[in-house]
């Protein structure tokens, strides 16, 4: 089960873990309240139980209350699951939303994914967020947490670098994992991937490196528009070879040198990982979303690229630009579930069903495997 679900980041991560160990995902239910999202996923895991809903219309009581009639349903209609991953809305959380910062009431949904675990009693839990969570001012962490642990979970948590996993940008994600399964524990699988060395191979180049000049693009290569103030920004960086823009030649409202978010109008360059992908990727002002060597910010492609979706995963149903540029930016890199998947689908002792096998093909990715269903 995949909650909060965006486009399928997680749920792709865990098909790469199962199409590994010789098994295929049996979807019972993916949940996101945005439809552009939603359909994408749908694309990609047709065989998928994907809905557009909130997440309390299938758990809806509060974390210590009685079984609800909808959770009762939920339950029968789920049976026997193995996985639950969800990525809340991590916006609350975050060190860029200056107006409700560690205090919104979006910040509770983190404990729907403890509520869920009450209902289904999955035999894996794991939960991402940024790691500014921690910083949660009604602690939903500590409480998800605690609340696992008397439900007869192990339970660990850290903070992960993408870019360890093979994600060619320095996002890092704040994940809960609990198990109730003998041999797998949840602080020797978080300390690996925490541990992990960082590989200067997964920069730029790399991963987008091939899309520099692409003959009439559409769809989601097409660059996106600049102002004309942005363009002449961008003109000087190209010509000066600066990775930074000056302050004097920022907008007014950042060149104040104590802000905080020096990265803006910034230009990526092609050894290095790019930061943190986010919604703004298509605009300088945005962030350091700077091509390169081209005069334009990030196309929804590479940027998809740069959170390792590979190209066997479709986005083409996706009709407007903004849709893409969000789905893309909240979505969670799929290495994170692969590199979790792969230390724990062995040992959930799967018994034989009735799903259809993964077919592998050649991917259009090196020599990844793409997943078809």
């Amino acid at each position: 089960m995949d909650l909060f679900a965006g486009c399928g980041g997680l749920t792709l991560g865990a098909a790469q873990a199962a199409s590994d160990a010789g098994l295929a995902l049996d979807v019972r239910l993916a949940v996101d309240f945005e439809q552009a999202a939603v359909d994408v996923y749908q694309a990609n895991f047709p065989g998928a139980n994907a809905v557009m809903a909130s997440v309390e219309d299938y758990f809806d009581g509060e974390l210590t209350d009685e079984l609800t009639e909808a959770e009762l349903k939920t339950r029968k209609r789920i049976g026997t699951t193995h996985l639950l991953f969800g990525g809340p809305p991590c916006q609350g959380h975050s060190d860029l939303n200056n107006r409700t910062r560690r205090d919104d009431p979006k910040n509770k949904l983190y404990l729907k994914m403890a509520r869920a675990a009450l209902v289904l009693e999955p035999s894996i839990v794991l939960i991402e967020n940024v790691p500014t969570v921690r910083l949660d001012t009604a602690g939903v962490v500590q409480t998800t947490f605690d609340f696992l642990e008397k439900l007869g979970y192990d339970v660990a948590t850290t903070t992960v670098g993408m870019h360890a996993l093979g994600v060619a940008q320095k996002r890092r994600r704040h994940v809960l994992l609990a198990s109730k399964v003998e041999g797998i524990d949840p602080k020797l699988v978080l300390s690996d991937l925490a541990s992990r060395a960082e590989d200067s191979s997964f920069n730029l180049e790399w991963a987008i490196g091939d899309l520099k000049e692409l003959t009439n693009p559409t769809g989601y290569d097409t660059p996106p528009k600049a102002s004309a103030a942005n363009i002449e920004r961008m003109e000087y960086m190209q010509e000066s070879g600066d990775l930074d823009l000056p302050n004097e030649r920022r907008p007014k409202c950042h060149q104040d040198g104590n802000h905080s978010y020096k990265s803006m109008y910034g230009r990526l360059s092609w050894n290095d990982p790019a930061q943190t992908v986010t919604s703004g990727f298509g605009s300088i002002g945005q962030g350091r979303y700077m091509h390169p060597s081209a005069l334009r910010a990030l196309t929804a492609h590479e940027a998809a690229r740069i959170q390792g979706f590979p190209d066997y995963f479709s986005f083409s149903v996706a009709m407007k630009r903004a849709d893409l540029a969000t789905m893309i930016g909240n979505a969670v890199p799929p290495a994170l579930m692969r590199e979790v998947g792969a230390a724990v689908i062995d040992l959930l002792a799967l018994k034989p069903g009735t799903i259809d096998q993964l077919r592998l093909e050649p991917s259009m990715t090196g020599g990844e495997l793409a997943l078809a269903v």
